[in-house]
């Protein structure tokens, strides 16, 4: 693939973002470029990591976010980023925003999230999770700051201390921490609430698939999920995980070996990569 193509690419993306609101044809942003439609959406895919579709969807629902979190009325929100029926919000939209578009509009509200702050070797981690499994799995500076990190994602969110006990399925996902932090088990197969566009979740999930231990390039990732051109686009991917460890993008590295970039911290990637190294070894 040339230069040329990848500029075109660039130019199509800003083309895309000052008409996302707009009803764009793969036919006509072919005829605006200048190539075959066939050529332009494998050329984008590759580039981009999604289609132009795809690509438009995500900004429409970007701006759909930005308006209902400023507090614009939820029809104007939902027809100003460009959606043309309030019926496919509600059938689209829940599984990236997490919920329907009105709760998020109301910061969540109604929606309970628990969550818990433990410390680890490696610093203090905070577990957020839904009914429908761990939702926020990060590292952070202290406890106050990773509150803090959830309840802007989720500003009015109700959010809980992280039931015991009395929650039998919460206490094994705490114990299960408590285990991996141990070096007696991994998170394989905690319940996960991933969200993301398709792509990201074929990265994620493939990452899950990478054994403790070992480690894959950038570009080998993007040739297992069946985009070797859209290196770029899995490290994207990688830098906007919200669920540390389960997802374990700590496993991926550059195809010069360099560990690159860690969302949080290369240090602590590089205890992780050491840390599990040790673990299988001495199995």
């Amino acid at each position: 693939m040339t230069s040329s193509i990848e500029t075109v690419v660039h130019e199509l993306c800003r083309y895309i973002e000052a008409h996302a609101d707009e009803p764009l044809r793969l036919g006509d942003l072919a005829a605006h470029a200048g190539y075959s439609a066939a050529h332009l959406q494998k050329a984008f895919t590759a580039l981009v990591g999604s289609s132009p579709k795809e690509y438009q969807k995500a900004l429409r629902l970007q701006r759909l976010k930005a308006g209902l979190k400023e507090g614009e009325a939820l029809l104007p929100a939902v027809f100003g980023a460009g959606f043309g029926s309030s019926s496919r919000v509600y059938e689209d939209i829940p599984r990236n925003l997490g919920m329907t578009p009105g709760q998020y509009r109301k910061g969540a509200a109604q929606m309970v999230i628990h969550w818990a702050v433990t410390t680890t070797p490696l610093g203090p981690m905070a577990m957020g999770a839904t009914a429908l499994g761990l939702c926020f799995l990060q590292f952070g500076d202290s406890p106050e700051d990773l509150e803090a990190r959830l309840g802007r994602e989720f500003p009015h969110a109700r959010l809980e201390p992280m039931p015991g006990e009395s929650k039998p399925l919460f206490a094994q996902w705490e114990a299960a921490l408590s285990e991996f932090f141990e070096k007696k088990a991994s998170l394989a197969a905690l319940p996960l609430d991933l969200r993301g566009t398709a792509f990201q979740v074929a990265v994620w999930k493939f990452l899950q698939s990478v054994p403790a231990g070992q480690t894959a390039t950038y570009a080998e990732v993007a040739a297992a999920i069946g985009r070797p051109r859209a290196v770029r686009a899995v490290a994207a991917a990688c830098a906007h995980n919200r669920v540390a460890l389960a997802v374990p993008c700590h496993r991926v590295i550059r195809g010069d070996g360099a560990l690159a970039g860690y969302r949080w911290g290369v240090e602590r990637k590089r205890r992780l990569l050491e840390w599990e190294r040790e673990v299988v070894a001495g199995n």
